[in-house]
Formats: structure tokens, sequence, C-alpha cells
């Protein structure tokens, strides 16, 4: 699970990096979905293998304690990054004289001290910084979503799932975001998008039931393939990659604020594949994949440190263009960067404990 959610935070990064050449190559080229579907997903898997046993094992007043210091720490962080951001782009703006196409734009244009307060009473959501509030609301949430597992997976999966196709058929189901140009709140609508997180909470559940891999089934599997390889064709940039369109059909890319169908099931269907196969889970165990693993341990600092470098990312093609070289060389440097602080991070860990 580690070396997925390190994946993710990866692949986020060079996502939020517009212009970004290697982006091509990331996972939402591949299918509807992209690493957003699969870290919310991983994070109610993780949440229910950190907080699942910690209820029966310390109590609930001592889990519900752990939980909000988490949600605590996030928002820290999540506050961190807005004034870091708004400072580094006030910063840059003063010195080139150009005006952000991206992220914080609309909380400058409110002034850096409003926009600052608007951002950290959660009322306005920059681009690229509207993960970790969404993962705040959906860990408050675990404690409701742990109680009703309790009584009956199948039953708290189905109203869970009812409030995500409501979010999906009334857009106005959302929370508020002043930063949103139209209005239309938050990108990640909580409402939908705690389905997913309810997914991977179940997820965990029914893994550890059958010592560590989901029932392989062969008709399923060769479901999962068939609408993976659907989706691959439809949503691959094949004019990017210089190659003409074998896109079956012309239709536009599924919402992913909302979590639109066609996106929720490519994220099941290759979840299933993942954790179906006894090969993944041997290739998960490979000393190569260990960077990955390492990250996914320390996944909100790994974050933290993904968002700034892709700042210094956006800022650098804005001022000089998105030549090759400054890519290579910004792409390079925030992996190794986020690669090198994991390997720190548990380096330290490892210390404490022993």
């Amino acid at each position: 699970m580690d070396v997925l959610r390190g994946f993710a935070l990866l692949t986020i990064f060079v996502d939020h990096i517009p212009d970004n050449a290697l982006a091509r190559f990331t996972l939402h080229n591949f299918g509807f979905s992209d690493a957003a579907e699969l870290f919310v997903l991983l994070a109610g898997y993780s949440s229910m293998i950190a907080y699942g046993g910690l209820f029966q094992r310390a109590g609930t007043w001592t889990t519900l304690r752990r939980i909000g210091l988490r949600c605590v720490r996030i928002y820290a962080v999540q506050a961190g990054l807005l004034l870091a951001t708004l400072v580094i782009v006030r910063a840059w703006m003063d010195l080139t004289g150009l005006v952000p196409r991206f992220g914080v734009a609309p909380l400058m244009q409110m002034g850096i001290w409003q926009g600052l307060l608007q951002g950290l009473i959660l009322n306005a959501l920059p681009n690229y910084l509207d993960i970790l509030p969404l993962y705040i609301i959906l860990l408050i949430l675990f404690p409701a979503v742990y109680g009703a597992m309790q009584r009956s997976i199948s039953s708290t999966l189905l109203l869970s799932a009812s409030v995500w196709l409501l979010a999906n058929h009334d857009y106005h189901l959302n929370l508020p975001n002043v930063a949103a140009a139209d209005d239309s709140g938050w990108y990640f609508n909580p409402f939908a998008w705690q389905f997913l997180f309810t997914i991977g909470a179940a997820l965990a559940l029914a893994v550890r039931a059958r010592q560590g891999f989901l029932p392989q089934r062969a008709w399923l599997v060769g479901l999962c393939w068939a609408y993976l390889g659907f989706a691959f064709l439809q949503a691959a940039p094949w004019s990017s990659w210089g190659l003409p369109d074998l896109s079956p059909a012309a239709m536009p890319q599924p919402d992913k604020g909302h979590v639109a169908p066609l996106r929720l099931i490519n994220i099941l269907a290759l979840i299933y594949l993942l954790f179906s196969s006894a090969a993944v889970h041997g290739f998960a165990l490979h000393r190569w994949v260990r960077p990955l693993e390492v990250c996914g341990r320390h996944s909100l600092e790994i974050f933290a440190a993904g968002c700034l470098a892709a700042l210094a990312g956006r800022i650098l093609y804005r001022t000089f263009g998105a030549t090759w070289m400054l890519q290579v060389a910004t792409n390079a440097t925030g992996l190794l960067a986020m690669i090198g602080l994991a390997f720190v991070l548990d380096l330290r860990s490892r210390t404490r404990r022993g």
C-alpha cells in the first residue's frame, strides 16, 4: 500500500506543473482516473489500518484524540503551504512583474492577507492546494464510517454511494469556495469523494480478512482489463504522443471534481487488479521500489515537499518558458528532493525507535 501511495505522491508532483512534458506519461493519460483517486482511496485504506484497530485496542476516546491530532497536523501543513505559496508568489510578482495564471491567482487578487484569511478558514481553496482540506474532512468523518462498518459494511457502502450519486446529480451539493472562478464550490467535492474514501476503508477490511489479497476471479480480471483498455484508448493524448487518434468515441473527459462514474469504475478496476495479484504484491517487495515505499510511509511530509517543488516548477516555467533543459532539471530535482527527504525521515524514525 505504501508503494502505491508513494507512486501517487510523485505523480501528483509531476501533474501539478502545467506544460510539463513528463505529465504526458502519468496515470491520467492511460485511463479516466489519475493519482488523486488513488491517493484518496488509499487514504481510506490507511485510515482503517491505522485507526480501525486502535478503536479496539485503545478505546474510543484515545482513538478520537489521535484522529483529532492528525487533523490538526494536516491543517498546520495546509496553513504553512498556503502562507509559503502566497509569500513566494508575491515576491515573484514583485521581481518579474508577471501575473500568476495558476493556483493562488484568485487569492492574490483579494490581497495577500484577505486571501490568507479566506484560505485558513477553508473558504478559498486554490488549485493545487485543495487535496489536504478534503483529507481533513474525510478523516473527521472516519469515526462515523468505522462505526457504521462495524454494523454493516454493505449498508455503509450503499449509503455512501447514495450521497455520491446525489452529489453527481445536484452540483449545488458542495462546500463554498470563493477562489473558484464560477463559484462552483470545492473542486474536490467532499460529498462525492467520500465514496472513494469509504471504499478504501472497506477494501482494508476485505484485504485483511483474506490474508492480504482480494479473491481473483478470471471473469472479473478479464472485465477489468477490457474496461481499462477502453479507457486507455479513449483518454490517451494521442496527438501529444505524435500518434493518430484511436479514441473509439467522441466524448468529453469525465468530471473529476465529482468522481464521475467512468472515473470511479476506472479506479476500482485498477485497484482490483492490483490487490488481487500475487505478482504485484511480490513486485512491491522488490528493493528497486523501496523509494516509493518510503515516500508513501511519510505521505504528509512528502506531499508538502511536492507542493513546494511543483510551485517552483510552475514559477520557473512561467518565467523562462518550459524548455527541455529546464523541464529535465525541474523534474529531476523535485523527484530526487522528495525521495531524499523520505529517506531522511525514515532514518530518523528508525533511529527514534531504536
